[in-house]
């Protein structure tokens, strides 16, 4: 039997043209892909705008601090984990982790929050371990109530103390912890509680040999009553 060429390639540019129409059908009735196995670097979550919501990524493609979709570099970040973002592309949050044999001795850590706008966490779950020191718990912070400076920020972290700290004020870095609830480096559990101003003035603690108290501090941090 003799084939014609030229209807050859006809009848199969028209089959491929019909599964390329099928295809394109079927991927716009359901915009879904089914994978059994992903391996990436970094997985970026947008709305349908473009704008960003959330960052998985690796420790090595961790992107900076995003405020109003504008990256800054980040002075202290190493980990990897997932980033939050709010409505604004401006981060709010978000899970990391990291952990390793270091000068011998093993670390891990672990740490979700969640960020005042444009400022640092308020809230946070974490675990903490360097070699026999362990800390883990809840922390409650309160943050200045205008947005950071973040350029002026990673600025300071290059300069000396105590011009750091007075660079930090300056940028409206700043935080006072309110609460605090977990287990504390030297063993025992602690429940903290402190006032506008980050000074301790309520501490319920059970140590790690079982001894329980409450203690009542002043503004100084003195204890002026405890209770056994």
């Amino acid at each position: 039997m003799r084939i014609d060429a030229s209807r050859a390639w006809g009848g199969y540019a028209a089959v491929m043209t019909g599964m390329a129409a099928w295809l394109a059908l079927g991927g716009a009735a359901e915009d879904r892909a089914r994978l059994s196995v992903l391996d990436v670097e970094r997985i970026n979550v947008r709305e349908p705008d473009g704008k960003l919501r959330m960052v998985i990524a690796s420790s090595k493609r961790m992107p900076g601090i995003i405020i109003d979709g504008r990256d800054h570099p980040h002075p202290t970040r190493t980990e990897g984990g997932m980033l939050f973002y709010n409505d604004e592309e401006s981060e709010n949050g978000g899970l990391i982790f990291d952990g390793r044999i270091r000068n011998g001795q093993p670390t891990n850590g672990g740490s979700l929050t969640f960020d005042r706008w444009h400022q640092d966490q308020t809230v946070q779950m974490f675990t903490d371990e360097k070699g026999a020191e362990r800390r883990a718990g809840v922390i409650v912070n309160d943050h200045p109530d205008g947005p950071m400076d973040i350029a002026a920020t990673t600025r300071a972290m290059a300069l000396p103390e105590p011009a750091r700290s007075a660079a930090f004020r300056r940028a409206n870095v700043g935080f006072q912890q309110r609460a605090y609830l977990g287990r504390k480096a030297d063993g025992s559990s602690q429940l903290e509680l402190g006032d506008a101003a980050g000074r301790p003035r309520l501490r319920l603690q059970v140590t790690a040999d079982g001894r329980p108290s409450v203690a009542l501090l002043d503004a100084g941090g003195r204890v002026t009553r405890t209770i056994e």
